[in-house]
């Protein structure tokens, strides 16, 4: 079984977006994805209420996810998505103690990029393989980022983060998908907004795979945090 620990101290970094995005991109019954919502906003909730199909499934969190995922193991679910909210507490160690790797999601901005390095320093002391991802970016203009995303990766450089070469953009399919308690996938499956999300699970799946020794570390997003 594989734990993904959405994590980030800023707020609004977008840890519930891709957090409901991906679980509706991955669910099958033949490989079942469980939510588990340590948040108390209660974002990734909504979206599931909005869903109305229990599909995936989804759990709620206060100050641990361990027994959550103890039975998640038990039950023979392949994937936990665990989404936290935006501080230093208890829940959030515990689900990054347990993740199989961390995603930290960053708006390329100051306030958000400087936010990442408590994140990233719970990660090491805990040893859990770990990356960011930009999210709520600028559109890309003639295949190149936006400045502001490439000041964001730079800075990112400097805390030795390993940090996803892709984007999440700022588009309006992700916020239309999830009012209808859809994932991008669903919502467009051509859109360009499923093909972000689609290439970000391609390269959190690649990651594991390194992660479990099962695949070399060429092409990974993670870095192990020693």
């Amino acid at each position: 079984m594989n734990v993904i620990v959405f994590a980030s101290r800023k707020g609004g970094s977008g840890k519930s977006t891709l957090a409901a995005h991906l679980a509706a991109q991955v669910h099958k019954a033949s490989r079942p994805c469980l939510l588990v919502d340590a948040d108390p906003q209660g974002s990734l909730t909504l979206w599931h209420k909005l869903r109305g199909t229990n599909e995936p499934p989804i759990r709620t969190a206060n100050r641990s996810v361990t027994e959550i995922i103890n039975s998640a193991k038990r039950d023979g679910f392949e994937w936990v998505f665990i989404d936290t909210p935006p501080t230093l507490s208890a829940v959030v160690d515990d689900a990054i103690r347990n993740a199989t790797m961390v995603v930290v999601p960053a708006r390329p901005g100051v306030f958000d990029v400087n936010a990442v390095q408590d994140t990233i320093q719970i990660c090491r002391s805990a040893r859990r393989p770990y990356a960011v991802v930009v999210n709520g970016a600028p559109a890309m203009r003639d295949g190149s980022e936006s400045p502001i995303v490439t000041i964001a990766r730079e800075a990112l450089a400097k805390f030795r983060a390993p940090v996803w070469s892709g984007q999440i953009t700022n588009r309006a399919d992700l916020l239309l998908a999830l009012a209808h308690g859809e994932g991008a996938r669903e919502y467009d499956s051509r859109g360009r907004a499923a093909s972000e999300i689609g290439r970000l699970w391609a390269a959190i799946e690649r990651s594991v795979k390194a992660i479990r020794g099962a695949a070399s570390s060429g092409g990974t997003m993670h870095k192990h945090a020693a």
